[in-house]
């Protein structure tokens, strides 16, 4: 059997999306207080496993059951296009998974544990006979806790030596969790044609392109008002006023957006995402000052 091309399997695992995993761990680092001195090995190996590993191991399974959409919606994709021949995607997938699992268990039962249930959700969100982006509440879900939640709470994990995170920690990555469930919209704006054909029930497929789209909204946005808020109780303005200042051009952003979603949703994801994330390692460096007990 012919075998793909080095430069083919890298984009069947797609660098481009490894740094919301990679980041989201790093926020866990840095929300655990604990100092990095010593502990590098601990956190590039988290770093690896979230984004080069178990990130683009959904990648790789995404491609493979998702190739007669990408026929559709994105024909020149390594398996619709031919460049990854036969079952190499597949294998891909396997091998990477295996991969992942064993890099997982030199971080302790925390890292290995959240590796795996990151790994079941990739393989969940689209292998049946679950195929969970069947349905855009559900997929984008799986996507976004894998993302951001599994990866900020694990960070946060390994550093405080498998411990279990803190309350105020599990809440940000849960709601930053919940607020990357819009994020995970705005990439389905780009297929909804084959999607419609394919039978994937998209949020832009369910709800229509406008009705998606403020739902997309509402949904990054709600979160990091509760945000903002839980700063504020916790006696931490000064953090507050930038997370809230992020969301209010996040908020302007948005109106721009939802006027014409389908051809701005790449603008926005350009533009706006990177202000949710800034937002994200600024509610990090909130909880270290909380914990090292700085004003």
């Amino acid at each position: 059997m012919a075998r793909p091309a080095l430069s083919t399997v890298a984009e069947l695992l797609k660098p481009i999306t490894w740094f919301p995993p990679m980041w989201a761990f790093c926020c866990g680092v840095v929300a655990s207080g604990v100092e990095a001195s010593g502990r590098w090995p601990i956190i590039v190996t988290g770093i690896v496993l979230a984004g080069p590993l178990v990130c683009a191991t959904s990648q790789a399974v995404n491609d493979w059951f998702d190739r007669h959409v990408d026929a559709i919606n994105e024909p020149n994709r390594p398996i619709p296009s031919g460049r990854m021949p036969g079952r190499w995607g597949l294998a891909i997938a396997i091998i990477w998974t295996v991969l992942s699992l064993l890099v997982a268990a030199t971080l302790g039962p925390w890292g290995f544990g959240a590796a795996l249930a990151g790994l079941a959700l990739a393989w969940a969100y689209s292998a049946p006979p679950l195929r969970l982006k069947l349905n855009g509440w559900w997929g984008n879900a799986a996507c976004a806790i894998s993302y951001e939640g599994l990866a900020w709470a694990t960070g946060a994990a390994v550093m405080a030596g498998g411990a279990v995170p803190g309350r105020r920690s599990l809440l940000l990555a849960a709601l930053y969790s919940a607020g990357a469930h819009g994020i995970m919209t705005l990439n389905d704006f780009k297929a909804v044609e084959g999607d419609r054909q394919m039978g994937v029930g998209s949020l832009p497929v369910r709800l229509g392109v406008q009705g998606a789209a403020r739902a997309a909204c509402w949904i990054m946005a709600l979160p990091q008002l509760v945000v903002v808020l839980s700063l504020i109780a916790w006696g931490r303005p000064g953090y507050a006023l930038a997370v809230g200042t992020l969301l209010l051009v996040q908020l302007l952003l948005m109106d721009y957006f939802t006027d014409a979603p389908t051809p701005r949703a790449l603008f926005y994801s350009g533009f706006g995402v990177p202000l949710f994330v800034s937002g994200m390692m600024v509610s990090a460096f909130a909880l270290r000052s909380l914990t090292r007990g700085v004003a």
